[in-house]
């Protein structure tokens, strides 16, 4: 794989990067290294994990996954110079108390929450520091429209950069990023960051598959003429777009037990849970089977080729798993089948918005 340039960033990655917040949860700390050792073996060089990691996330486990990668990176000192490690900052709490409290993201929280990552991480440097979900109001994580009524800004986008702009100078973090984020916000980022000679966004970190296209619907345009890049994550759909959920009913019933699924109630009730994600993943599925391809090898094949994306998230349990994700690389879909994915889009839309 050639290296691919975040925005204007001096970040050069591979376009394939391992998503790491099953670690923790699914994934105990020994096969947790084991597979960061055939990344690297394989040539990945890009690493993305959060704070509030792993998932679904639940207090016992906050932080887990950065120090199940900090305690790999240890034993392997001469590793981390190759390497460009990721993680984010939480928003607000959502209902979760133990990354913090309160409705809002201060200051003194994002770095309270560097200074933690980079402890547990056991680095010197973040190389790419991503805010999780914007700090204002927006809908994201299965929601649809944006509410003027929900709004609760306690401290604002001039603020938040001014605080990553110190963790810069200070040399934690090396490059800043977003995440769950909208084209308004994109450009406000860029636009203050620019105005006032702060750190300017490097990347965008948002849903991407067959499954939700929503950054097709003007969030690329943003992307593409503010020259910052795209991080896609859950390509295959937090497990939808592997087939493994395609027998049974319409829940999903008959799912594999270690399917996350199966496995988490939350993760039902979210937005990859709802019966027509499902229905609509079994029709791309299908597709991928007709053209003989894996239904995982269909979906990851439209994320590592669209012109919209700059390195592809993903989430693995197993050796298996990543190695099957990493050799789907370089796979091309003949136009007859991009044709039959966009036809389907036109009539499923997005439904794991």
């Amino acid at each position: 794989m050639n290296l691919v340039a975040l925005g204007a960033s001096d970040l050069r990655v591979t376009p394939v990067c391992l998503g790491t917040m099953t670690f923790g949860e699914q994934v105990a700390e020994d096969r947790a290294h084991a597979i960061l050792d055939r990344a690297v073996e394989r040539g990945i060089n890009f690493l993305d994990t959060a704070e509030m990691y792993s998932v679904p996330a639940r207090k016992e486990t906050y932080g887990a996954t950065e120090a199940i990668i900090g305690r790999w990176l240890r034993k392997r000192p001469s590793v981390r110079s190759q390497l460009v490690v990721a993680t984010k900052v939480a928003g607000p709490s959502r209902g979760m108390p133990w990354v913090r409290e309160g409705a809002g993201m201060t200051a003194a929280d994002i770095v309270a929450s560097c200074e933690g990552s980079l402890k547990r991480l056991q680095t010197d440097t973040i190389d790419l520091y991503q805010i999780h979900w914007p700090e204002r109001n927006v809908p994201a994580f299965g929601a649809m429209y944006f509410d003027p009524a929900k709004e609760r800004t306690k401290t604002s986008i001039h603020e938040q950069l001014e605080t990553l702009g110190k963790l810069v100078q200070q040399g934690k973090v090396r490059h800043i990023g977003l995440s769950n984020e909208t084209p308004y916000g994109l450009h406000e980022f860029v636009r203050l960051a620019e105005l006032h000679g702060l750190p300017r966004p490097a990347t965008v970190q948002n849903p991407y598959c067959l499954l939700n296209r929503t950054v097709e619907n003007g969030l690329d345009e943003s992307l593409y003429r503010l020259g910052v890049s795209l991080l896609a994550y859950s390509p295959l759909g937090f497990g939808l777009l592997t087939g493994k959920y395609d027998a049974g009913g319409a829940e999903g019933d008959q799912a594999p037990a270690e399917g996350r699924l199966a496995k988490f109630e939350s993760v039902r009730q979210g937005r990859w849970g709802r019966a027509d994600a499902l229905a609509a993943a079994r029709r791309y599925n299908a597709l991928a089977r007709e053209h003989g391809l894996t239904p995982a090898r269909l979906a990851l094949a439209f994320c590592y080729t669209k012109w919209q994306v700059a390195s592809t998230i993903i989430g693995v349990t197993s050796l298996a798993q990543l190695d099957e994700d990493i050799d789907a690389w370089g796979t091309t879909l003949a136009p007859e089948v991009l044709a039959e994915i966009d036809r389907l889009r036109w009539e499923l839309r997005d439904p794991a918005v």
